[in-house]
């Protein structure tokens, strides 16, 4: 017990340290979310994932990243004249 601190006044007096006061705030939000998922993460691919799955590749092929000289990246369609993406 050190710094001039008894084993007894921690919670008597009030004072959480921070675990406690994470564990008390995550615990309200738990309250309000649910439990968070435990699903598997390896488990098999369903047929309508792989479907989505190659959905949203197609679609991302559709798209290219310029990057401008100060850094920053905007996308923009490879093909101007495909006017689906629009």
């Amino acid at each position: 017990m050190g710094k001039g601190k008894s084993a007894d006044n921690g919670a008597a007096a009030g004072k959480d340290n921070a675990s406690q006061r994470f564990m008390r705030a995550t615990g309200k939000l738990r309250a309000i979310f649910g439990p968070a998922n435990r699903s598997s993460l390896v488990h098999e691919m369903t047929e309508e994932n792989r479907k989505l799955l190659s959905q949203r590749e197609a679609e991302s092929q559709q798209w290219e990243t310029i990057r401008r000289a100060d850094g920053s990246t905007y996308a923009v369609p490879r093909d101007p004249d495909d006017k689906s993406l629009r």
